[in-house]
């Protein structure tokens, strides 16, 4: 294999990793804001979780919903969870 072409997967493989390992940091980070005490915190991470649709976040969500008291959130959420399970069958 030419040199230039190992260099290359290396490369893939290393900013792979890093995509990786930066997503799951920014999932862990709204996860926390989904359960914080400031309602604006809470608005702002289901904002993130509407464009983040997956299996993991409809879980999440439906755990926030038996955690959140806010009527207008927890309408929100309520449609997050429709819209995300009819996009992910």
């Amino acid at each position: 294999m030419n040199t230039r072409v190992k260099y290359l997967l290396a490369g893939l493989g290393v900013g792979a990793a890093v995509g990786t390992i930066l997503a799951q940091q920014s999932i862990g980070r709204h996860r926390r804001a989904l359960f914080s005490a400031r309602p604006l915190r809470r608005l702002s991470a289901l904002g993130y979780l509407s464009r983040h649709p997956s299996v993991e976040a409809v879980r999440l969500l439906r755990d926030y919903l038996a955690w959140e008291r806010h009527p207008m959130l927890r309408r929100r959420a309520e449609r997050l969870v429709r819209r995300m399970e009819g996009k992910l069958g």
